[in-house]
């Protein structure tokens, strides 16, 4: 009696073993076909296989004989390892694809600064003070913070047209403080050394401003050419910071002719800001200032163009990345030096001629660099546009396949993109199916070094690179090639 009660214990056992092995089929199947990355004759032979190796673990399992029981116990659960990898593989890569597609809000991060005299500490010591700010429209961003700030003290608001009004008021004293965010705050840091010597921050809050995106222009990326604008922000941390756009890259991409042509726009190009009621033109990069839409549309205008989507990094972005890529290699072509700056402490770094291997530091003081190149700002977005193509060649690699889960946690919270969930499994399906080689050129808008009074600075001229038309030109023709538009 006891010996078949351990039989059938055995018999249960070993059926339940072949369920589970079952289901780690049916569960890996259900998700890789949901998730609908993998071309059907793939997907087809994934399902082959699993059949015959769940048959095979049927056959041993509940045969008879210890032998074939201890083959099909071995089987089953190296079987049900392997798909335990694969499913933490796609699980991760649901839970990315949901993350990047994010991006429904805006972080403005504000400081309330007075001058270091002033005896003011607290914002408790400013209450019924005069604070000045920037006025420019409709602002949610800046009617959230004023709702903050009216929670914790009453103030005396003093509306200024630009970011230079709020230092020269604040320098003469004609008002107590100011509330500046922090994108417009680089502004001043960087036209205004002055007033960067002479205050203090004795407030710091953050608002999230919900954005609606309007921007997508889709199409059938497997088969139409597409635009892709990347922008690269001058920060760390959140990516859903505003902050200036330092990298401004088209990317124009044909499916069809396995073309990729990555189109660079200097930061300082002196354009007028789609949307923005003057006649006053700006520096590219001020168009961050007031939303990825604003940059997007304003290139739109420069180059004629639709852009279909968008990206959105920053310096966190970057470094993450490359070293879960195990860095990348670029050619230079004349040596030069950079910097990385962390924690207050300056890293210096030389790039000698030929290949260079890139750690994600050394990637950002590599794509940050201009003064010390001969051709300044259009020789760092040159720089830039290497990176890229770098990254590229790397991510597209069969090498990275060990890498793609350490690839998707760096990234994580460091994109945004309204690419769209559909179009990015679109695109690794058909990379999987032919894996073409792509043909990848670069090409940079260039210009003439100029000092011109912007929107965002009004009071004295900034630098600026006023656009060479034919270079523009020459850019429009480049993307119409792309597109099949050149007759």
């Amino acid at each position: 009696m006891k010996e078949e009660k351990k039989k059938g214990t055995k018999k249960k056992f070993f059926r339940r073993l072949f369920y589970l092995s079952l289901f780690f089929s049916l569960l890996t199947l259900i998700i890789l076909y949901i998730l609908n990355i993998v071309p059907l004759f793939y997907f087809l032979a994934l399902v082959l296989l699993f059949l015959l190796l769940d048959l095979g673990i049927a056959f041993l399992t509940l045969g008879k004989g210890w032998k074939k029981r201890f083959l099909g116990t071995i089987l089953s659960f190296s079987k049900m390892t392997g798909m335990l990898v694969i499913l933490i593989y796609l699980l991760n890569t649901i839970d990315f694809l949901n993350k990047i597609n994010g991006g429904n809000y805006n972080t403005e991060n504000y400081s309330v600064i007075v001058l270091n005299n002033s005896g003011y500490s607290k914002l408790k010591d400013i209450k019924n003070k005069k604070i000045a700010i920037v006025k420019l429209g409709e602002d949610k961003g800046l009617l959230e913070a004023k709702q903050h700030l009216n929670k914790k003290t009453s103030l005396e608001y003093v509306e200024m047209d630009d970011v230079s009004e709020l230092a020269q008021n604040l320098l003469n004293a004609k008002v107590d403080a100011i509330l500046i965010e922090e994108a417009e705050k680089s502004i001043l840091e960087e036209e205004n050394k002055e007033l960067l010597k002479k205050e203090k921050t004795i407030y710091n809050f953050s608002v999230d401003i919900e954005i609606q995106d309007g921007l997508v222009k889709n199409v059938d990326i497997t088969k139409d050419p597409f635009n892709i604008f990347i922008s690269g922000i001058d920060s760390y941390g959140k990516i859903t910071s505003v902050s200036r756009s330092d990298v401004n890259m088209i990317v124009s991409i044909n499916p069809s002719t396995h073309q990729i042509l990555l189109t660079s726009i200097p930061r300082d190009y002196y354009v007028k800001l789609h949307g923005i009621n003057t006649t006053l033109k700006d520096k590219l990069t001020h168009a961050g200032i007031h939303g990825i839409d604003t940059s997007v549309k304003t290139i739109e205008d420069l180059l004629a163009i639709d852009i279909n989507y968008y990206a959105k990094v920053n310096f966190t972005s970057l470094v993450s990345i490359v070293d879960k890529l195990g860095g990348v290699d670029v050619e230079v072509d004349k040596p030069f030096k950079a910097y990385y700056i962390e924690e207050n402490e300056t890293i210096d770094y030389t790039f000698k001629k030929g290949n260079n291997h890139l750690n994600g530091k050394q990637a950002l003081a590599f794509a940050r660099e201009r003064k010390s190149l001969a051709k300044g700002d259009v020789g760092r977005v040159e720089h830039q546009q290497m990176l890229i193509e770098a990254i590229l060649n790397k991510a597209l690699s069969k090498t990275m396949i060990t890498k793609y889960n350490d690839l998707l946690n760096a990234m994580e919270n460091k994109f945004i993109t309204n690419f769209g969930t559909e179009n990015i499994t679109k695109l690794v399906k058909e990379q999987m199916k032919d894996m073409p080689v792509w043909k990848i050129e670069r090409n940079t808008l260039t210009g003439f070094d100029a000092r011109e009074y912007t929107y965002s600075y009004k009071s004295t001229k900034s630098y600026v690179m006023n656009p060479d038309n034919a270079s523009v030109e020459n850019a429009k023709k480049k993307i119409n090639k792309v597109f099949g538009l050149d007759n």
